[in-house]
């Protein structure tokens, strides 16, 4: 053995003093956080086996149609008129579908602030008992082409951005960022919050609208790729990419009337890109939706009490299980007992090869998230064992330019025994709180046992999904 192990690339199984010992030797350690299967996952595995050639060939279509979407900014318009389905008392959440009874604080006390904004109830009382009842319909973001940030609230008069893939023909919406604070999405409901509410519709929406109708569309998935080589992964750290997009939009906003009071917004604001982000990497996702025989993940979202995916060879069905908490750094007055479980649609940047699949290219992320720089490049080094490929366009520095892992495969998680990696905030357990923390978690591997267990009933037993046909959702 050479003295300098730095070039050796080792990967570590098991016992932590082993990646330990390596790396105070001086090597590249990536330690591998692997249980084995479970038998259920074993038993589908080999049944699924002697399709692996059509598992294969759908999962390279699905990989292909994520990484060759685009994602143009086109329009701020008001939910009820952009969101399909977006009914006059419907209010969208984050996460898989949940009831009223079962949502967590943070995410009740969303609803009611959403509905005090909507005027459908003049108190955040009156709003409780609204919401309980069948005159409100929860339903998921994801079910409407649409992502939206911790709580992941939309109401039908809230601004979302237009984000559109016009290789593939499909459109995907998130909210606009409120900004660090007293805010709507990590469950405050006060007046202020309302207040604010107010001032996005009336003032920032109008003008990011007209900006857009005089500049032209804004090529996000071009930005996060300068983004993602300047230190962001686009996820919890978008200094980068809320910098570019303003530097790229201000000569337009600043002919127009409000545009001082928007640029100071945005300039306070290093998280406004997040949003976009997200619905980025959504029309990505769904444009992999759909495929018979592949087992790409096209979701993974969480809503504080449950964690869903979605398969893409399984459709629009989620399979779930107790959402976890989050393994982090924490605010000062705060620990692990005050925390929600995980939450929020923003690990769709993960589910398309971002955030914290990209954080080797992000290490100062770890002062934010926890851990080191090796740790984030160990994590991305991990995730290229459960991807389909990487993106081509998406390429991190510190890797020499390595695309990022992207399409998770159910089946390489499950052999593997190695679980998506998610960077996130920490919400605390209180509506109205707000983030307390940000770390790391792992996608349950429950989720993935009972999604692979479907896949064989679905295509060995009952003979495929009934799909119209390969493609985006918003296709048909």
């Amino acid at each position: 053995m050479t003295d300098d192990l730095s070039e050796s690339g080792i990967a570590t199984v098991g016992l932590d003093r082993f990646a330990t010992t390596l790396a105070e030797a001086g090597a590249d350690v990536v330690d591998v956080d692997w249980t084995p299967p479970e038998s259920d996952a074993i038993d589908a595995l080999t049944a699924l086996a002697s399709e692996h050639g059509h598992i294969e060939a759908a999962n390279r279509t699905a990989f292909d149609r994520l990484v060759s979407a685009d994602a143009v900014w086109r329009d701020v318009r008001p939910a009820a008129e952009a969101i399909p389905g977006m009914g006059e008392r419907t209010v969208l959440h984050a996460g898989p579908p949940v009831t009223w009874d079962r949502m967590c604080g943070p995410q009740r006390g969303a609803v009611v602030g959403a509905i005090v904004y909507e005027g459908w109830a003049d108190t955040p009382e009156a709003a409780r008992e609204l919401a309980a009842t069948d005159a409100v319909s929860l339903a998921p973001c994801h079910e409407h082409r649409t992502v939206g940030p911790m709580a992941g609230i939309v109401s039908p008069s809230m601004p979302v951005v237009v984000v559109e893939n016009d290789t593939h023909g499909n459109t995907a919406y998130s909210t606009l960022n409120e900004g660090l604070g007293e805010v709507l999405r990590f469950g405050a409901y006060g007046e202020e919050v309302v207040d604010h509410l107010d001032w996005m519709e009336a003032t920032l929406a109008p003008v990011l609208a007209d900006t857009l109708a005089a500049h032209g569309g804004v090529d996000l998935q071009l930005l996060s790729a300068r983004a993602l080589e300047m230190g962001d992964e686009v996820h919890n750290r978008n200094v980068a990419a809320t910098s570019l997009l303003v530097r790229e939009l201000a000569p337009t906003m600043a002919t127009l009337e409000g545009a001082g009071e928007v640029l100071a917004f945005l300039e306070s604001n290093d998280h406004f890109f997040l949003n976009l982000s997200m619905a980025a990497c959504k029309v990505g996702a769904d444009a992999a939706a759909e495929v018979p025989w592949s087992t790409v993940v096209t979701a993974m979202a969480r809503n504080g009490t449950d964690f869903g995916i979605r398969v893409s060879g399984l459709g629009d069905r989620w399979f779930t299980t107790t959402a976890p908490v989050i393994d982090g750094l924490y605010f000062p007055e705060y620990d692990a007992a005050d925390a929600n479980p995980d939450i929020g649609d923003s690990s769709i940047a993960e589910t398309t090869g971002v955030g914290g699949f990209a954080m080797a290219g992000s290490p100062s992320i770890t002062q934010f998230v926890g851990g080191t720089p090796a740790d984030a490049r160990r994590f991305t080094r991990e995730m290229y064992e459960v991807t389909v490929g990487e993106r081509p366009t998406y390429t991190i520095p510190g890797l020499g330019f390595r695309g990022t892992p992207a399409g998770i495969d159910l089946c390489r998680v499950l052999e593997t025994g190695i679980a998506p990696v998610i960077n996130t905030g920490i919400a605390h357990e209180d509506p109205g709180v707000g983030q307390i923390g940000a770390g790391v978690s792992r996608a349950p591997m429950a989720c993935f046992v009972d999604a692979l267990k479907a896949f064989r009933t679905v295509y060995l037993d009952e003979g495929g999904p009934d799909f119209a046909d390969a493609g985006p959702e918003a296709d048909r």
